[in-house]
């Protein structure tokens, strides 16, 4: 990257980096400002502007057309002319600076035709369709993929609206992404110009969108420079902090990295194996990472070894040689060669020890890896261009039928959930903590296909991207062979069975979104709760709607409260609950919630001098209070013990019942009652009373029963008694 910033406050290189391959002089944006200004060059000739953008495609791609190029400068020139930046540059060094971050990184012509031409659609007269005309389909697609969307239009909702735009865009061409990355990047590079708050807010859509799409897609070189310039807005003395440790470290009279590649050039020479050996020292953020991970930083911490080779078989031979030769650190081996990670990466990642105590990271890769591993899918050229052959044949797929053969499946998930989430705000949420999830896992089905899912994911995770909707009717899994509840955590290569139920009207559990981690399955779960309300809910609001009086709202109030169950007998006050103002009043704890000691409750005062208490969350509260009943405070005594009914539901299986017991019992459940209903569509649902000698217990116990194989969801009893008529 050699676009020069024009913020000095921005965070720059301050120790030597590894030798470039080509010398070229700095470039000076405001010279090609003024370069600009002066109108196209003569023709036939490419204006001088943009020499250094077509010196460094050149050196990628030698025998590109370079006229596309002219003419998209030409253009973007004369729209921009008078335009300036913030920062008081001509507008035209912007398009030209985000090109040369493009070309540097071996982008295409077409990607860098539209890149020149990536604001004016929105900055300037020009139209899609004149883009279209002169340059083409592709150029204009990926000019309004990155074009955004008015403010006047959109208000609060432009920008989460313009990047769903960009992701759908992106979806059908990965160039989208790194036009949008590389214009993000000469932005933040030249931010200084912006006020404080703006540069906060600009700076944390960075931090939270753009760049794990930058590292999703595996532009590591875009990704590393936007984490340093996040770092210096959002951390700056944190920053400031890590400069004076690089700073500390270059001025140091040794410098042992430069020891380690003399000696593996030494070894690898002595193998006769080409390579190349370099040391990258290690950006701002990547530093304070390790600071703050190993204390006292030492001088082979502050970068790593860059071993490059020619083919995938010399990166076994060097890390052979170096194993054999210098001391590894076995731990630290991991072989992204033979698994590449989901962005595309490869390497060999190692680490070498010398007396002293000086540990060295090393990094083996091809030159065609090492470029991928900057570039990411830049680095992939135009990957909708059809082979030499087909072309040849005239089978070239139409434009609107083309699909991304690079396409990840992160991103085709993305894709999927977006589309259900209509709503702006719950989009951008949403988006942003699907980016959190930056590790993909692979899981394998019994037909052999598989599911990629963000690591974390569960089994309610997998239905949902099996089956979609279809899931709400998933019953239990099978994982590796064995029985397992849905909330099942999976791991990288697990073998998942969903077993499906055969009734087209189950519905999901509500307990399910907390083992929800896939925004397409939270979304699932949610969409299916806000059009199916608790059945409770539904039939107390239709019973006093339909009366039309209060006596109905109260007798069903009357009904909730009074229904006293088994464990949950009417009582004195004691050490369970006391009741504030009322030192003699009875006390029932109320079956329907079944509240037990750390819960948050409410009293309501019953017919006989009777406090009835109920959770604060219980639906019957609100009916309660709506028919008039007078409200009591309540509270927990000094007893932690408690008596509550919980509700297991499983699919049928031999000994379940067995073992579910026998679980309970190891967690100390003394089991006061139970009851098993008959089996329905493959589920059987089993009632326990259990009385525990600690209320805090309670959640171990739920979670005990729910590692059971073969149950799929353990709650609390929620009773919910239907309306009736006072009684006599």
């Amino acid at each position: 990257m050699s676009a020069e910033a024009t913020n000095p406050a921005t965070p720059g290189p301050v120790v030597p980096s590894a030798p470039r391959r080509r010398s070229r002089p700095r470039i000076d944006l405001r010279r090609l400002g003024r370069a600009a200004l002066l109108g196209p060059a003569s023709r036939g000739r490419l204006p001088d502007a943009i020499g250094h953008v077509v010196e460094a495609h050149r050196a990628h791609h030698p025998d590109a057309d370079l006229e596309p190029l002219h003419r998209a400068y030409v253009l973007a020139e004369s729209s921009h002319r008078g335009q300036m930046r913030k920062s008081g540059e001509p507008y035209i060094t912007h398009p030209l600076a985000v090109t040369l971050i493009l070309a540097e990184l071996g982008a295409e012509t077409t990607a860098l035709t539209a890149s020149l031409l990536h604001d004016t659609v929105e900055d300037t007269d020009v139209t899609l369709d004149q883009v279209g005309e002169e340059f083409g389909a592709e150029v204009r697609y990926l000019v309004d993929g990155v074009t955004k969307l008015e403010k006047v239009d959109y208000g609060a909702a432009a920008e989460p609206e313009t990047f769903r735009k960009m992701l759908v865009a992106t979806g059908n061409d990965v160039r989208v992404m790194s036009i949008k990355l590389a214009d993000r990047l000469h932005n933040m590079r030249t931010l200084g110009v912006m006020r404080p708050e703006k540069q906060e807010r600009i700076a944390k859509v960075t931090r939270d969108v753009l760049i794990p799409l930058a590292e999703r897609l595996g532009v590591q070189a875009l990704k590393t420079e936007l984490e340093d310039l996040v770092f210096a807005i959002l951390h700056p003395e944190e920053y400031e902090h890590t400069r004076e440790l690089i700073v500390d470290n270059a001025s140091r009279a040794d410098d042992p990295l430069a020891e380690f590649a003399e000696a593996m050039r030494t070894v690898l020479r002595d193998a006769d194996i080409q390579a190349e050996v370099l040391i990258r020292p290690r950006h701002f953020v990547s530093v304070h990472r390790a600071s703050r991970k190993r204390g006292r930083m030492r001088g082979a911490d502050f970068g790593r070894l860059l071993v490059l080779v020619n083919e995938d078989a010399d990166c076994y031979a060097v890390l052979g040689e170096l194993h054999t030769c210098m001391t590894p650190v076995v731990s630290e081996f991991k072989d992204f060669i033979a698994v590449p990670k989901f962005n595309l990466y490869q390497s060999l990642h190692t680490a070498v020890a010398r007396e002293d105590g000086q540990v060295a990271e090393v990094l083996i890769r091809t030159h065609q890896m090492h470029k991928v591993a900057e570039a990411g899918v830049i680095a992939l050229g135009n990957p909708y261009t059809a082979p030499a052959e087909e072309q040849a044949r005239g089978r070239v797929p139409a434009d609107e039928e083309r699909v991304d053969p690079t396409r990840p499946g992160w991103l085709s998930r993305l894709l999927d959930w977006q589309e259900a989430a209509p709503d702006p705000d719950t989009f951008w949420s949403t988006l942003r903590e699907d980016l959190a999830q930056d590790r993909e896992i692979t899981v394998y089905r019994p037909d052999g296909g598989t599911l990629g899912l963000p690591e974390g994911a569960t089994c309610v995770d997998a239905a949902y991207e099996q089956y979609g909707e279809d899931a709400h009717a998933c019953i239990g899994a099978r994982v590796n062979g064995r029985l397992a509840t849905l909330s099942t955590v999976l791991r990288d290569g697990d073998t998942v069975q969903l077993l499906m139920g055969q009734d087209p009207a189950s519905e999901p559990s509500r307990e399910w979104l907390e083992h929800a981690h896939t925004p397409a399955a939270r979304i699932a779960i949610q969409r299916w709760l806000a059009t199916h309300p608790a059945p409770a809910e539904h039939e107390g609001a239709e019973s006093a709607e339909d009366s039309g009086t209060a006596k109905a709202a109260e007798a069903t109030a009357r009904s909730a409260a009074d229904t006293a169950t088994p464990d949950a007998p009417a009582s004195r006050p004691g050490a369970a609950i006391t009741v504030v103002d009322r030192p003699h009043a009875s006390v029932r704890l109320a079956g329907c919630c079944t509240p037990v000691p750390l819960d948050e409750v409410t009293g309501f005062a019953v017919r006989g001098g009777v406090v009835t208490v109920h959770r604060a969350e219980c639906s019957a509260v609100a009916r309660m209070a709506d028919a008039g009943r007078e409200e009591v405070d309540v509270r927990w005594g000094d007893t932690t013990g408690c008596r509550v009914t919980l509700v297991a539901e499983s699919f049928g299986r031999p000994h379940l019942l067995a073992d579910l017991t026998e679980a309970m019992a190891l967690e100390g459940a003394e089991i006061v009652a139970a009851t098993v209903e008959p089996p329905s569509q493959q589920r059987v649902r089993h009632t326990y009373t259990v009385q525990l000698p600690d209320a805090g217990h309670l959640p171990t116990l739920m979670r005990a029963m729910r590692n059971v194989p073969g149950v799929y969801d353990v709650g609390r009893a929620q009773h919910h008694a239907p309306a009736s008529p006072e009684p006599t």
